[in-house]
């Protein structure tokens, strides 16, 4: 049996953060609804417009200037990341035991300092992290121009109107200097993510259908529906509706000990192994992991939390799972984060 890969979203996943809607918050004016009218027209740009070169994570090139506006700088971007990493219980345990039975990486649409300041906490290597690069202080930002930003931020909170906002992003900000720094941001999101997936792929010589990824979100839609394709292990963990319609298999839970055992089994026995394991927990939980050889480790440590629910995604069970899904992200991560594609 050839190497398996296990490859995974960080927030979400990992973390119950959403480091950029935080930041938004800290650093702006009614950041959070801001953030939030910006990530809406950023999944009707990727979902129903399908704006040519636009991928989905583009929230995190669009908010830059404003961060910049408000005073956010490379250090203070740290400074805060470093302070709020909020793990879902398991998640540093989980990434451990992975990345001591595979190869493990982190594929995120978060920025470097975020990704970093994660990895500081949970000890996974951040060589095997890919992440949205970031640099605030690479230009500086004038008077008149910290003005218009301010100006356009309360227009954008009042006004969320899909051609205000494509006139101010596409059109307004790009007369101004500043906008030299929205372009140096490029989101790993959507077609971000496949390609760091086939960096992957074809840095360290793995198959594609020995990959297991993990995601929750729209910017996971690309690399869930290639692994799902390439016969890999593509899981929505808590996703939305974008995830779950990209998966095969749904995963609702407050701690992420049964990532790691499906992880166990598809490193030892392969997607086969899984799938049948899958089958036999939606029937019997417990019957499941005493009849199927799950690590006796991870087995006592399951009994200690609320027991997981998974699904095979169908098409007669989809709208099911999606309303379980999203009820688990939630309780998980909370309505306002929940709510974010």
């Amino acid at each position: 049996m050839s190497k398996k890969v296990f490859i995974s979203d960080c927030e979400g996943p990992i973390s119950i953060n959403d480091n950029a809607f935080e930041l938004t918050g800290h650093f702006i004016e009614d950041g959070e609804k801001f953030f939030t009218v910006v990530s809406k027209y950023d999944d009707i740009l990727v979902d129903e417009v399908k704006r040519r070169g636009y991928n989905a994570g583009g929230t995190l090139k669009l908010i830059v200037p404003f961060l910049k506006a408000y005073g956010a700088t490379n250090e203070n971007i740290i400074e805060f990341s470093a302070k709020n990493v909020h793990l879902v219980p398991g998640a540093k345990e989980t990434m451990s035991f992975v990345n001591s039975i595979m190869p493990s990486f982190i594929v995120s649409t978060s920025y470097k300092q975020y990704i970093q300041a994660l990895c500081d906490l949970t000890g996974f290597p951040f060589e095997n992290a890919y992440f949205t690069s970031l640099d605030v202080d690479q230009c500086s930002l004038d008077e008149d121009e910290k003005q218009k930003l301010m100006k356009f931020r309360k227009i954008i909170i009042e006004n969320p109107d899909f051609e205000i906002l494509d006139k101010i992003f596409w059109d307004e900000i790009l007369k101004l200097s500043i906008h030299e720094i929205m372009k140096n941001v490029n989101p790993v999101g959507g077609e971000g993510k496949k390609k760091a997936v086939l960096d992957i792929v074809n840095k360290y010589g793995f198959e594609e259908s020995d990959i297991m990824y993990v995601g929750d979100s729209i910017t996971d839609v690309e690399p869930l529906k290639f692994v799902k394709e390439s016969g890999g292990l593509a899981i929505s963990f808590n996703g939305n509706e974008y995830a779950v319609m990209s998966a095969e298999i749904a995963v609702m839970a407050d701690n992420t000990v049964i990532i790691s055992i499906i992880a166990d089994l598809f490193n030892k026995f392969g997607k086969i192994k899984v799938i049948n394991f899958i089958k036999s927990y939606m029937d019997n939980p417990e019957d499941a992991l005493n009849t199927y050889t799950v690590n006796n480790d991870l087995k006592e440590k399951i009994k200690q939390v609320n027991l997981p629910k998974i699904a095979l995604i169908t098409d007669e069970n989809y709208e099911r799972v999606v309303n379980e899904s999203k009820i688990f992200r939630n309780i998980v991560r909370g309505e306002a984060v929940g709510a974010l594609g």
